[in-house]
C-alpha cells in the first residue's frame, strides 16, 4: 500500500466545503496558480472535472497534465486524494 501525505489525510478526513485548490494532495502553489488561471480556483471545481471524467485515473491524469502541466506523481496524488474523498463522502 502506498503512503499518503498529511495533506492527503487532512483533505479526505473532512467535507470539502470551500477549500482552495491548493488543499488537494499533489497541488502546490505553482500548480494551484495554473489551476486558478484555468478557472479551477476551488477544490470542488477540480472535483467536478474528476466526476465528469467518471473517476477514470488515466483520463484525469492526462487532463491534469494537459491543463496545468502536472507531472505523473502530482496527477497520481491528486487523483488518489479525490478518489478517497469520494469513497468517504459520496
Amino acid at each position: 500500500m502506498s503512503t499518503t501525505s498529511q495533506k492527503h489525510h487532512s483533505f479526505v478526513s473532512e467535507p470539502m466545503g470551500d477549500k482552495p485548490v491548493t488543499d488537494l494532495a499533489g497541488v502546490g502553489e505553482v500548480l494551484g496558480k495554473r489551476f486558478e488561471d484555468n478557472g479551477f480556483d476551488k477544490a470542488y471545481v477540480v472535483l467536478g472535472q474528476f466526476l465528469i471524467l467518471k473517476k477514470d485515473k488515466e483520463l484525469f491524469s492526462l487532463w491534469m497534465k494537459e491543463t496545468v502541466n502536472a507531472n505523473s506523481k502530482q496527477a497520481k496524488d491528486c487523483y488518489q486524494c479525490l478518489s478517497e474523498w469520494c469513497d468517504q463522502f459520496l
